[in-house]
């Protein structure tokens, strides 16, 4: 059984701390464990080519057109069994390294788009991705803020690990924390997390989440689109549709079962949207060979330059 820690913070901090004590129980439970910094990386953004999204849905297996150590990590991730995240809360969320990490990892690393991309490759004799995408894994996440303004950052783990579709156990997040190594009831806590994690390692098929049951009874999101002329609302991380209640002076998120087929982190929901994935792209290919297109294109592209600075 193997856990690996991703810090997203600065080297020897307190993510970077927090981290490394999750990993230590983990190791005092038998577990091997490595450790990973994100600042150690070359990182560099997705620039929205969808070569991923092309080579998936064409049989053509899992490609990304950037170059840098993004495949590195994904293969250390691949490996491990379980998954600690730690990031410094900027923005009320997550830092825009680890937005970096998300972004690249978009239909890459979605489960069912990949499952599609198996099925196709399989049956045309194409290239077949990587088959440890479509592997359970268990993860959890941390959140260290110096101050209470940290209201987005479960929403953003919750939605990295929504991609692949990873069992999430626990989602904490700490206010006023940037000495969290002194304060001992925190540290408690974040050896519970390690603990939980690596007893869910242990049996990934079974695995639970342990962390606040939020609002959402599905993912346990508190993050939500409103529709400010009624009750309906939808959950920013599995994208359930159902409408908020007040009930016994609590707030409810009410939905159909149905809608269950539809959430973003199922596989039913994955899916669906990997066949609108497919659609979408062959429609678009077919588009961008128009002429149409292509004189748009072109109106655009002479109108004016992007301006850049001047390198000595």
């Amino acid at each position: 059984m193997k856990i690996l820690g991703i810090s997203g913070g600065q080297k020897d901090g307190s993510n970077d701390s927090m981290c490394k004590e999750v990993l230590m129980v983990a190791k005092e439970m038998g577990a091997e464990v490595e450790f990973v910094r994100l600042l150690d990386l070359d990182i560099k953004p997705c620039t929205g080519c969808v070569a991923c999204s092309i080579s998936l849905v064409s049989g053509k297996g899992n490609r990304c057109s950037v170059k840098d150590d993004l495949d590195w990590l994904l293969d250390k991730i691949l490996d491990a069994d379980g998954i600690i995240v730690c990031n410094p809360i900027f923005e009320k969320g997550a830092p825009g390294l680890f937005h970096t990490v998300m972004d690249r990892c978009g239909p890459r690393m979605d489960k069912g788009i990949n499952f599609v991309a198996t099925k196709l490759a399989e049956k045309t004799g194409g290239k077949i991705p990587d088959p440890r995408i479509l592997k359970d894994k268990v993860i959890s996440y941390i959140g260290i803020g110096g101050s209470d303004w940290c209201t987005r950052i479960k929403c953003d783990h919750a939605v990295h690990a929504m991609t692949p579709g990873w069992k999430v156990i626990d989602n904490e997040v700490f206010q006023w924390s940037k000495t969290i190594i002194l304060e001992d009831d925190k540290i408690a806590r974040v050896r519970e997390i390690a603990r939980n994690l690596v007893e869910a390692a242990r049996d990934i098929e079974n695995a639970q989440y342990k962390g606040h049951p939020g609002v959402c009874s599905h993912c346990h999101s508190r993050n939500f689109y409103l529709d400010e002329t009624s009750t309906h609302a939808i959950c920013c991380v599995c994208g359930i549709e159902g409408d908020i209640k007040i009930e016994d002076g609590k707030i409810k998120f009410v939905f159909p079962d149905e809608q269950l087929e539809h959430a973003h982190d199922t596989l039913s929901g994955k899916l669906l949207h990997a066949e609108d994935i497919k659609k979408n792209e062959d429609g678009n290919i077919e588009k961008k060979k128009s002429d149409e297109y292509k004189a748009r294109v072109a109106k655009y592209k002479a109108f004016i330059s992007a301006s850049v600075p001047e390198r000595k």
